[in-house]
């Protein structure tokens, strides 16, 4: 979804989250997540460096305030991929921001996305589907905006139809 939208809006800024999470096969810091030490988390967070941050999975990430600031100075829209966790804390510190969930078309639909990607074991799978559907999709009515994301084209156009709205 997000590298659909940078293509159709290149105007568009993305923040990279920090992760505490080792970086898997194929990811390239800076790019998928900026990787870091739980040291390093921390001193940011006592740095007040963190527009959001959130512990998910036994990992903690967030969005670095600094980039996300220099950004909206510049009047460039801002793109962040977080949880429910962290979009809470968003609404809180920037409440002209406009939350949008991206919400799967079924249980199914999300198992088998989780598991074409391969990066969980059994468990792991099993307690990412149990906080999407118990914990997180119970609160999307709280979203600014809701989208299903049934069909990939179809869904990264609504949500660029939503961001193109707000400009307004």
């Amino acid at each position: 979804m997000v590298r659909k939208l940078l293509e159709r809006d290149p105007s568009l800024f993305y923040s990279v989250s920090a992760k505490t999470r080792a970086r898997r096969e194929g990811e390239v810091d800076g790019r998928e997540y900026r990787f870091m030490s739980e040291e390093d988390f921390d001193e940011l967070i006592a740095r007040d460096a963190f527009l959001e941050y959130a512990s998910m999975f036994g990992h903690r990430s967030g969005t670095l305030r600094e980039p996300v600031e220099r950004a909206r100075a510049e009047g460039r829209d801002v793109l962040l991929e977080i949880d429910v966790q962290g979009a809470e804390l968003v609404r809180e510190r920037a409440p002209d921001a406009v939350l949008v969930f991206i919400a799967p078309p079924s249980r199914e639909e999300l198992e088998r996305r989780l598991r074409s990607r391969g990066t969980e074991d059994p468990a792991e799978l099993e307690e990412r589907l149990r906080v999407a559907f118990d914990e997180e999709l119970p609160q999307q009515a709280w979203f600014d905006h809701v989208v299903m994301n049934d069909d990939l084209e179809r869904a990264a156009n609504e949500v660029l139809a939503i961001i193109q709205a707000h400009r307004k």
